[in-house]
């Protein structure tokens, strides 16, 4: 049997100093933004891409959903096992690194094919971030400050976004849409080499109080026991279980939102490129940012009162935006629309920071990234793989009823599955003992 022992040069507790805690809390950040900006960079550039290819929607919604998601959300699983057992540092050194030069690769392309296989590229290098992130984030932050600190991890997102469609429209419109994948890619490669020469592996449990020692060799033939308890222990816990549920319905309406937003606003809204790149940098950037941490905040304080309302929080902000969602899609009027879309965006990154912490809290110390790579597993492979496909598969269903209008339906149809999300958010927090 292949061993490979686990070498990661942990760190001693008395290393781990709040300012330190506060530094590499940024680094991390800093790569959770390089993988959004490439992740997302296909968002604003969706409509050059469509039109020099001749694609059709079905096939531009393959290219940011299942192209990407099925990697990402399946590789992400060994990746997490071998971080529960190695140097989590260095996996993500070494994971920045490849998406980055895949993101770079994008932009020699020359069909639907070959763009395919960048993108599959991309998620590879992409499933080695999140999962051993999340799993440091737990052991320097103890769980009353967990919420806010993957907050603020969870920035990254709306920070990724927002520099991708605004540097992803201002180049694609005076350089053209490759020369946007070669300025969003590079700086990853300097983002890979910060991670692994200046930052520290800390000890497993160290935040929690009891510090695990080295879990030894890691035995590859254990890997499939390993990755079977995570997901039982998942399903088995019952919050675990309703928080996966609604992490994953809520991110389907997520991801196809965020990946069909410009071309909404181009075709509904008649906004231009560089007119979208400004609006929904700002807003996302703005008022998504505004939410996470505002998301954050809220599950930890209100949750040192009542548990519950670590996840309820979620759940309320699903059902408050709601209806605020189904009227900014049913608007024509652009000044109006462009007015609306901001609340839901703010309450919608609500989810994020509870969402992720809520996973850590529970999972056994020595299977955190491993729980969090099944979560984003299921998240993936049905919200970021499906949600951009079922936008897409719909739009060109609808076509022949509304025209340009098809999209705008096919993105309110879909929304109401957020709803859906929450309750799961609501039904896990009944869980949760009272405090």
């Amino acid at each position: 049997m292949t061993e490979i022992t686990a070498r990661g040069g942990v760190s001693a507790a008395e290393d781990i100093t709040p300012a330190y805690r506060r530094y590499a809390l940024g680094v991390l950040l800093l790569a959770y933004i390089s993988s959004y900006v490439d992740r997302q960079i296909m968002g604003v550039l969706l409509e050059p891409i469509r039109t020099e290819f001749a694609l059709t929607d079905t096939q531009m919604g393959f290219l940011g959903g299942i192209a990407f998601g099925i990697f990402y959300a399946t590789l992400g699983i060994p990746i997490a096992f071998l971080a529960d057992r190695w140097n989590r540092r260095n996996i993500i050194s070494i994971a920045v690194a490849v998406w980055s030069v895949m993101t770079v690769a994008c932009a020699f392309v020359t069909g639907f094919w070959t763009l395919a296989l960048a993108r599959v590229g991309v998620g590879i290098g992409e499933a080695g971030s999140s999962p051993p992130s999340h799993s440091m984030i737990a052991d320097l932050y103890e769980e009353k400050k967990r919420s806010g600190a993957l907050a603020v991890y969870a920035l990254g997102v709306y920070i990724g976004i927002m520099l991708g469609f605004l540097v992803g429209a201002y180049v694609a419109q005076d350089y053209g849409w490759r020369w946007a994948f070669v300025v969003v890619g590079a700086p990853g490669i300097l983002i890979a080499l910060i991670v692994r020469f200046t930052m520290k592996e800390p000890p497993r449990g160290h935040a929690d109080g009891h510090v695990h020692e080295d879990p030894g060799p890691i035995e590859w033939g254990a890997a499939v026991k390993q990755v079977k308890a995570g997901f039982a222990h998942l399903w088995r816990d019952r919050v675990s279980r309703h928080v996966v549920l609604g992490v994953t319905l809520v991110s389907f309406v997520g991801y196809g939102g965020a990946y069909w937003g410009a071309a909404f606003f181009i075709r509904s809204h008649g906004l231009s490129l560089i007119e979208v790149g400004q609006y929904l940098a700002a807003v996302i950037g703005g008022a998504g940012i505004l939410g996470a941490l505002i998301g954050g905040r809220l599950a930890d304080y209100l949750g040192e009162k009542d548990k519950r309302w670590r996840l309820w929080i979620v759940a309320w902000a699903k059902f408050l935006a709601a209806p605020i969602i189904v009227y900014f899609f049913l608007e024509m009027d652009t000044a109006v629309a462009l007015w609306i879309y901001v609340p839901t965006v703010l309450l919608g990154a609500f989810y994020l920071g509870p969402s992720f912490a809520m996973i850590q809290t529970r999972a056994p110390v020595a299977m955190r990234a491993l729980c969090s790579a099944i979560m984003l597993f299921i998240l993936n492979i049905i919200g970021l793989g499906f949600g951009p496909q079922a936008v897409g598969l719909l739009s060109d269903w609808l076509r022949p009823e509304f025209g340009a209008e098809s999209l705008r339906y096919a993105l309110l149809i879909l929304s109401f599955i957020s709803i859906w999300g929450g309750v799961h958010y609501y039904l896990a927090g009944k869980h949760l003992k009272k405090a």
